[in-house]
């Protein structure tokens, strides 16, 4: 007779050999230590601009007066964009596995 917490293994495992979780990173071929994650871009010239967002934001970040920055500070473009690639980083499919692990987790409490 099982236990409850093989019941519970069993079950996740089931849930995640059966979904798509863990699609965010990539192994990385070359050193299976590494992984990579994609951000969707139209062009060079769009890579480009997120960079420089990036950039740009830092240094405002880093700089107390701003001189020489001011209308690279002042963009909220730059920001926007910024707002983007923190979205597409955001790892949809595990946090639904999170969910499915929170649940599990108050049931078998409910349980005892």
């Amino acid at each position: 007779m099982k236990t409850q917490q093989e019941e519970s293994a069993t079950d996740f495992l089931k849930l995640v050999k059966n979904m798509e979780y863990f699609t965010k990173l990539k192994s990385d071929n070359s050193n299976g230590n590494l992984f990579n994650v994609t951000l969707k871009t139209a062009s060079y010239n769009e890579l480009n601009l997120m960079v420089s967002c990036l950039l740009k934001a830092s240094i405002c970040a880093l700089k107390n007066d701003n001189s020489g920055y001011s209308s690279a500070c002042e963009s909220g473009i730059d920001v926007l964009l910024l707002l983007e690639m923190a979205l597409q980083l955001l790892p949809d499919e595990e946090m639904q596995l999170l969910d499915e692990l929170h649940k599990n987790a108050i049931d078998r409490k409910a349980a005892q």
